[in-house]
């Protein structure tokens, strides 16, 4: 599948270093330089706000979602390509991801872990064969991936699943591996195997 489209996932807070904002303004800008559309939360505000305002400042397209109780405190970004405004975060999850070709993960909070392992949970149950990664800006998903070769060491993952993202603390390096497919291997494998224990 031809990537076209990439969904951010990130935090709605600055962080406590001035790098994570960058970094997520530098993403933006690199998704617009090779002409894809970022797909990410619709808000203003932290890295969201860096990354959609580096994707715009670039000549980019953006395509936010929003659910409407967000989007009445004042939380949207008013410049967007799109705003979509939904009823849920379900909802918001399913249509970021329906109108992505890949995801990419920087930064954040929980809200941040909840859609990229619902990502990861559909690649591994083969719903989707999407690239994944994460923007590993000053290491910061080192004990995130530390976690997932435990889980996958004490028997609960796959170890071919054990880190199913591209990682970098580059952007142009991290768009140049989700441009060359699929960072989780096939799941039919695995699933067959499990069915047999």
């Amino acid at each position: 599948m031809e990537v076209r489209s990439v969904c951010v996932f990130c935090g709605s807070r600055p962080g406590a270093r001035p790098e994570y904002m960058d970094a997520a303004t530098r993403m933006g800008a690199e998704l617009a330089r090779r002409g894809l559309t970022l797909v990410y939360g619709g808000a203003s505000v932290g890295l969201m706000g860096a990354v959609a305002d580096g994707a715009l400042a670039a000549g980019g397209n953006v395509v936010g979602v929003l659910p409407g109780f967000l989007g009445a405190k004042e939380l949207a970004h008013r410049g967007l390509t799109e705003l979509h405004s939904v009823g849920s975060m379900h909802e918001r999850k399913a249509l970021m991801a329906e109108r992505s070709d890949a995801f990419i993960a920087l930064p954040g909070g929980f809200g941040t872990l909840d859609e990229l392992f619902e990502i990861v949970t559909w690649a591994q149950l083969g719903l989707h064969r999407k690239p994944m990664g994460l923007l590993d800006t000053r290491g910061f998903f080192q004990p995130l991936l530390a976690m997932a070769r435990h889980h996958a060491e004490e028997g609960f993952v796959p170890l071919e699943q054990a880190v199913p993202f591209a990682v970098s603390a580059s952007p142009t390096a991290l768009v140049d591996r989700l441009l060359a497919g699929p960072t989780m291997p096939p799941a039919e494998k695995w699933l067959k195997r499990s069915s047999q224990t």
